[in-house]
């Protein structure tokens, strides 16, 4: 198992190239399962979960290559068992429910893991699905569906779900007739799947609003498509280059999917400015804090609330995180407190008192934005920061080390 280790104090100056979204690419390569032909996506991060999904896929039938961020992938004879082994590790998974029951009409899941950081659970996709015709059952940790058919019908989700939304969207490109989706989540991760589908046929109309109308197709043929930048990644890098006074340019950075993180660090006081070749982060001042409620989109995203936790530590006065999206995401701010950080928390409420002088320590990763918020502090933090657990983190940055060490970074990976 490895670590990072962080020697604080550098300033990060140069460029960052941001990479595609995990969160984008996840469900386009399930999506892929119902293509007949070649489907070519571009602009893949080489992360863990995409290696686990290409490797799910391969069981599921599908013939699949990966080389220098491009993903090659045709289905073949499809199989409907995901196996827990792969399925541990990724809540991912269990966005091939969708596509397997549109494409084959029976599809067994095993209920899925990965971060600890709250129930996300599964029975919107599968009340939705029923409403479509699936019907389920759960044996020894195995989702078990079937249908002869997928009909299209109206959903309404009881919140605005990414997954459901996903599945329910996958689901009804193959479905008889027209499904409409309200409720709908509006992540522009949402859209680019939206986008991959349409272009390997499908009709679809309303995404990235919260009504999505979906026209049942025949088929769908394969494509070649571009996967969206990460935004997460690319707010992660903004935090970075504000954390350590920086200046640094992210390119193939996206911009309007950034609007309400960007619009709290430019109220904090960093200067971003979006330019030809990229969007520039600078900070000469010290920062000063805010209030922020993560909400879903167009909201501030609850996967960016703990790296603005560790930059809100560095920076002055006070400011309250209010988490509303996941019960359990709180779990980085104890380890912020044993850097030297000022938090106090109360149910879903924290309150942060800036200032304080951040000071290197041993700490462990929680989960995957958790492993991000401890390497930013480790950066602004006097003396050595030991990131433990980084299997977290490798699940969602590629090459985080490389890319900060190249800005000026003093950080390195060990074994255990």
């Amino acid at each position: 198992m490895d670590k990072l280790v962080i020697n604080g104090g550098a300033r990060l100056e140069g460029e960052i190239r941001i990479s595609g979204s995990k969160n984008a690419a996840l469900p386009i390569l399930f999506a892929a399962l119902m293509a007949e032909g070649d489907v070519t996506l571009e602009n893949v991060p080489g992360l863990r979960d995409i290696h686990t999904t290409l490797k799910l896929l391969t069981l599921l039938g599908c013939e699949s290559g990966f080389k220098e961020k491009n993903v090659e992938i045709r289905a073949g004879q499809l199989t409907f068992q995901a196996p827990y082994d792969l399925v541990r590790t990724m809540r991912a998974s269990v966005l091939c429910l969708g596509p397997l029951l549109a494409k084959i009409g029976k599809a067994k899941v095993a209920l899925p893991g990965g971060c600890a950081i709250g129930s996300r659970p599964v029975d919107l996709h599968l009340r939705a699905l029923e409403q479509m015709g699936a019907k389920f059952e759960l044996d020894s940790g195995y989702i078990i569906g079937n249908c002869s058919k997928l009909v299209g019908a109206h959903i309404i989700f009881d919140f605005p779900t990414v997954g459901g939304t996903e599945n329910l969207l996958m689901a009804a490109c193959l479905a008889s007739g027209t499904t409409v989706l309200e409720n709908s989540a509006r992540e522009p991760e949402i859209v680019d799947l939206a986008n991959f589908l349409i272009a390997c046929g499908a009709k679809i109309k309303g995404h990235g609003t919260s009504v999505i109308t979906i026209e049942g197709v025949s088929k769908l043929s394969g494509c070649t498509y571009r996967v969206m930048s990460d935004r997460i990644e690319a707010g992660t890098y903004m935090v970075a280059g504000a954390i350590t006074k920086g200046d640094v340019l992210l390119t193939n950075c996206p911009f309007e999917e950034l609007e309400s993180v960007i619009a709290k660090l430019r109220e904090m006081g960093v200067f971003i400015e979006r330019q030809k070749n990229g969007v520039r982060v600078k900070v000469d001042n010290e920062l000063n804090c805010v209030d922020v409620v993560t909400l879903p989109y167009p909201g501030f995203p609850t996967d960016m609330q703990a790296q603005i936790m560790a930059l809100m530590c560095a920076s002055q006065g006070s400011g309250m995180v209010k988490e509303t999206i996941f019960e359990n995401r709180f779990m980085h701010a104890l380890e912020l407190i044993r850097m030297g950080a000022g938090i106090k928390l109360s149910g879903q409420t924290a309150m942060i008192r800036g200032g304080a002088q951040l000071t290197g320590a041993p700490v462990m990763a929680s989960d995957l934005r958790a492993s991000a918020s401890l390497v930013l502090a480790g950066l602004r933090a006097r003396g050595k920061t030991e990131v433990q657990r980084i299997y977290h983190l490798d699940r969602g940055y590629e090459s985080m080390e490389k890319k900060l060490s190249g800005v000026g970074a003093d950080i390195w990976r060990e074994k255990e």
